[in-house]
């Protein structure tokens, strides 16, 4: 049996990455959390998501990670899906209100959310809870007492609705809703921690109010920043392209994870590799004994075998060796079939690897204009492009599609 972790090295990992843009904030959090964990019980700790998509990426699963850490400490973990916030949608950043999502859209895409989170998380210590169980037979009655708690000018202070009263767009009165019922979740499980992206602070606070005003002891909120996309810049999206998918191969994660810039190594191993000693990488790049090549090599590894096994991200290290150092052709690709005439068909290139799921053909766009999509190892300029049975399409640095004569 593994010695129980020490007071100091769970405080070290569980706010390892937090964010709150605040250091008053931050002293709060971190000395409340000490004192909770001297408890020495286990504390009730949750994160909410709302299901508003089915194709997940990797900055969908950072508030899991950090789920992950407490419950390696021992501490009971509630995967709560939002089933009633999700028809509202959250509109923190939001320039415009969301579309306002059915139940049955909502539990299909679920079904997605928690398949995900159980490559993350173990799923015999994982509690999975639904907010409509205790949001939907709320009488009025019972919601006016919930908002008598808070002021309209608390909701307008908010940067989010600010912005909008300033370009004169509309604030809808649901979306006041949300983040009283997400301050209601904290309530109902009477919960010791709610782990959330530092947009969420607003909301995770509504919940240190509830609790306060129901006589229980204010959660503590842990805030996660946004995981920047593989271009460095963006927040990690599908419309942008800059995404690392979660149900792609591991030799595409792999690939993926290889091609963000150095300055996001320190970043991605603080978020998403719970067992990391960060503080020694970054001191060894710093130094320059352990290159970034090498760092990104085993965060890459890291990742793929979090998200498959060990022996998935052995073969895709294998793979990206021999290909993209020393040369060689892949030995998988993903495949696609293309009528030919001939021996040969003049092909759309975006819209085959549109097809093929690797990029939208907006990014396939913008590739080919950095040149950066290459057709049997010739650059190409234009979309249209000839092609022959067993022909190589490389998309970026790292992704590859294979061209299938149909027939």
């Amino acid at each position: 049996m593994s010695p129980t972790p020490s007071l100091d090295e769970q405080m070290r990992v569980l706010m390892r990455g937090v964010e709150y843009g605040d250091p008053h904030i931050q002293k709060t959090m971190e000395e409340e959390l000490r004192a909770r964990l001297a408890e020495g019980r286990p504390l009730r700790v949750y994160a909410g998501f709302d299901p508003t998509a089915v194709d997940l990426h990797l900055g969908h699963i950072v508030p899991m990670m950090k789920l992950r850490q407490f419950q390696d400490f021992g501490h009971e973990v509630t995967f709560l899906i939002g089933t009633m916030t999700a028809m509202i949608g959250d509109p923190t950043d939001r320039s415009s209100a969301r579309i306002m999502q059915t139940p049955a859209q909502i539990e299909e895409m679920a079904k997605t959310w928690i398949g995900q989170a159980f490559r993350v998380l173990d799923p015999d210590k994982t509690l999975v809870k639904r907010n409509g169980d205790w949001l939907a037979p709320m009488t009025l009655a019972e919601f006016v007492q919930v908002a008598s708690n808070f002021t309209v000018q608390q909701f307008l202070d908010h940067d989010t609705f600010r912005r909008r009263i300033e370009a004169q767009r509309p604030i809808y009165l649901h979306e006041f809703v949300y983040a009283l019922m997400q301050g209601y979740d904290a309530f109902e499980m009477n919960t010791d921690v709610q782990v959330g992206g530092t947009e969420q602070l607003f909301n995770m606070f509504a919940g240190r109010t509830l609790q306060r005003a129901h006589e229980q002891k204010a959660h503590i909120a842990i805030c996660l920043p946004i995981l920047i996309g593989t271009d460095g810049n963006l927040r990690m999206s599908k419309s942008t392209g800059n995404y690392i998918g979660l149900d792609e191969t591991p030799d595409q994660m792999f690939g993926k994870v290889m091609s963000i810039p150095d300055s996001l190594i320190v970043n991605y191993y603080t978020l998403l590799v719970p067992d990391a000693d960060v503080p020694s990488i970054e001191r060894a790049m710093t130094d320059k004994t352990l290159h970034p090549m090498a760092a990104k090599k085993r965060l890459a590894h890291a990742i793929v075998a979090l998200l498959n096994d060990e022996a998935a991200a052995d073969a895709a290290q294998d793979e990206f060796e021999r290909v993209h150092q020393e040369g060689q052709a892949p030995t998988e690709a993903q495949e696609i079939k293309v009528p030919m005439s001939g021996g040969y068909a003049v092909v759309d290139v975006t819209l085959l690897i549109a097809q093929a799921g690797l990029e939208s053909r907006s990014q396939a766009r913008r590739l080919i204009s950095q040149g950066a999509i290459a057709v049997d190892g010739i650059v190409i300029k234009e979309h249209a492009a000839s092609v022959n049975h067993g022909s190589l399409i490389k998309v970026g640095r790292h992704q590859f599609l294979r061209v299938l004569a149909d027939g």
